[in-house]
């Protein structure tokens, strides 16, 4: 697997170049179990803020990644759940800043921003990356499947709270789902309360990866015209992006310790395994297919893998 526990990537964002990843909780731990979730359905569902790992730990894979001359644009909280459950957010960030000039970003569900504790956390951060993908309680348990005691009006006060509170820069992310939050009546409640918001950016997304639930579908492209008419923003899906990487040496190994944070589709994996020379190719893609620990989807004509949890 990865060289690191924590660190992963760099791997292509499409809004913010290479992005390295820091996860700073266990994986699937999170307080939603998104129906569009590229990592399946969350297994740790819970709303408990804990210290899951030493900040000493994190920050000690990151100081040597930068000492081995690791390149990346951006440091990354994110993991495979709710980085804002790990109740030390604050003393990580600090001690991230203390390694590297290159900005702190940290994308969330959003669900906790209520909490001071969290909000004063984010704070340290130079980007803040939230998720808004309903506009009332109905269409919040459709789509995100909340902890139960976590309620839309609440996830909403403290968006927009710390909207106004925050100095850096704030992106908003929606996801669209056929069905759940396209309609032209729901477009129109989203426009509603984005303008309560104080935001920099807004992207606009549809669920182009396996997701957690198979009956879930994208916006055809018309509604997703729609979608960006109505509320601006920018369409996620036209954006470019940069090939995977991995400091891990085995080419096998270096696409698990990739897909156990982030799918990648058959194209990915070859363009990935060709951008490192490897010259067995077809031979990893079937130890891919014919490993226990590793989930092999079939959506929309391409074969996506990704570990099992």
């Amino acid at each position: 697997m990865s060289a690191y526990q924590f660190v992963y990537g760099p791997v292509p964002s499409r809004r913010m170049g290479l992005s390295l990843g820091i996860s700073p909780i266990p994986k699937k731990v999170c307080n939603y179990s998104c129906v569009y979730c590229q990592l399946g359905r969350t297994r740790g569902m819970t709303n408990e803020r804990r210290s899951f790992y030493q900040v000493e730990a994190l920050v000690k894979e990151f100081k040597d990644y930068i000492k081995k001359g690791g390149v990346f644009d951006i440091v990354t909280l994110v993991g495979e759940g709710e980085p804002t459950l790990f109740a030390d957010m604050h003393d990580l960030i600090k001690e991230l800043k203390k390694n590297t000039t290159k900005p702190i970003a940290v994308i969330t569900n959003g669900a906790l921003l209520y909490e001071e504790e969290v909000k004063a956390g984010l704070k340290e951060a130079d980007l803040v990356l939230p998720s808004l993908d309903a506009y009332d309680e109905e269409t919040f348990i459709k789509i995100n499947r909340p902890y139960g005691t976590i309620r839309f009006d609440d996830v909403f006060r403290g968006l927009k709270d710390f909207s106004h509170e925050y100095e850096g820069e704030l992106w908003i992310e929606t996801m669209l789902v056929k069905g759940i939050n396209d309609s032209e009546e729901g477009l129109q409640k989203m426009k509603e309360l984005l303008t309560e918001v104080s935001y920099d950016r807004l992207f606009i997304n549809s669920p182009v990866r396996p997701p957690a639930e198979k009956w879930v579908e994208q916006p055809s492209e018309g509604t997703m015209a729609r979608a960006q008419e109505i509320l601006g923003g920018t369409l996620i899906n036209v954006l470019a992006s940069e090939g995977f990487a991995s400091g891990v040496e085995d080419h096998y190994e270096a696409v698990l310790s990739i897909i156990g944070r982030h799918p990648m589709n058959q194209h990915e994996v070859r363009s990935f395994l060709n951008s490192r020379s490897c010259d067995n190719i077809e031979e990893i893609f079937k130890r891919l297919t014919r490993d226990d620990g590793v989930e092999t989807i079939e959506y929309k004509g391409y074969k996506t893998f990704r570990l099992k949890y």
